[in-house]
């Protein structure tokens, strides 16, 4: 008798989808600060101990749901140029995380265990980007963080309206001028 194949990801990577979409269906549905544990597990079709025993709590969910939806889906816009592909991939990232599920993803990560995490994911891009062109004179991947992403994430979440597309261009001048 052979083994049984096993199947990409699993049975445990099929319950985490599911609770995944059950938690992205509720936010659609209701506010934020009603959703619990039962009405995910209840949605997700598995008992309420199965995400108390992986999570913890409801926030430890939702910052790993939104964490999972900050993977990009593909590679940052080629335009050509550097100067270009940091212009786009920043316009792009500003809009996405000034609207309100983008803000909603902002504050889950920030109280997740690991926020660092979200660095990790824009230093990918980024590099993503440098590595395009390596003849030309760039900056570090730390430089872009700290000059387009870190005021870019701190007006969204710390004022009353986002960065204005003029300053996050000006922005972008300076963390690429050598």
């Amino acid at each position: 008798m052979t083994a049984p194949t096993l199947r990409p990801g699993g049975r445990s990577a099929r319950v985490q989808e599911s609770i995944h979409s059950a938690v992205r269906q509720l936010l659609q549905e209701q506010d934020r600060a009603s959703v619990t544990v039962p009405q995910i597990a209840a949605r997700a079709g598995v008992t309420p101990s199965t995400i108390y025993r992986r999570w913890g709590d409801v926030s430890a969910l939702l910052a790993d749901v939104a964490l999972a939806r900050m993977q990009p889906d593909n590679e940052p816009a080629n335009t050509g140029s550097l100067h270009g592909d940091v212009q786009a991939w920043a316009e792009q990232y500003l809009d996405e995380m000034s609207s309100e599920p983008g803000r909603n993803m902002l504050c889950d990560v920030q109280a997740a265990l690991k926020p660092s995490y979200c660095a990790t994911i824009i230093g990918g891009q980024l590099q993503t980007i440098l590595d395009r062109y390596p003849d030309a004179p760039k900056p570090g991947v730390d430089r872009l963080i700290n000059l387009i992403a870190a005021p870019t994430v701190f007006r969204i979440l710390f004022s009353e309206a986002p960065l204005e597309l003029e300053e996050l261009h000006r922005l972008i001048a300076i963390a690429l001028d050598q």
